[in-house]
């Protein structure tokens, strides 16, 4: 992995956008530890701004007690997390992703990561799989993003790495 860009939040935000996503690698990767303040610390994601409804997504959360699964589809964003009702302000959530064969013209763009949430006892695990089935572009920009208000705490921190084979 190769770094490409890491950004931090110095007060708090309601987004972070990665641009310029340079075409040199194969695979992008994704890594952050950030935590929310208002909202219902739901975030999503979304590429080269398009915000239409060409995402879909399906996930597994767990608190170690009780599973819930989710899906959505024609969606404006494709989901990071959706611990509603699980508010983070004060514990923090960690997570990887994986964006397949991001610089591809001709491929749906595929993403999957899991997440994590220490909830100060029981904590929070989601595995989440998305999809953006856009017309085929290769990605140029990525935005991560607070739903309903949600925004990142100050000290998040996320990196964008690039990966270049297999």
């Amino acid at each position: 992995m190769f770094p490409i860009f890491a950004a931090t939040v110095t007060t708090t935000a309601a987004s972070i956008t990665f641009s310029n996503i340079p075409s040199t690698y194969k695979h992008l990767h994704l890594r952050g530890l950030f935590g929310s303040v208002s909202g219902d610390d739901a975030f999503g994601i979304q590429f080269n701004g398009d915000t239409g409804n060409n995402y879909a997504y399906h996930y597994l959360a767990s608190n170690g007690t009780t599973t819930y699964p989710g899906s959505s589809t024609s969606r404006p964003f494709a989901i990071l997390t959706d611990l509603a009702g699980a508010a983070i302000s004060s514990r923090p959530s960690t997570f990887v992703m994986d964006i397949l064969e991001y610089t591809s013209t001709t491929k749906t763009k595929v993403l999957k990561h899991s997440i994590g949430t220490n909830n100060n006892g029981p904590g929070w695990q989601q595995f989440v799989s998305g999809l953006w089935f856009a017309t085929p572009a290769a990605i140029t920009s990525i935005t991560l993003y607070g739903l309903s208000g949600a925004r990142f705490s100050q000290y998040s921190s996320i990196a964008l790495y690039g990966i270049k084979g297999a």
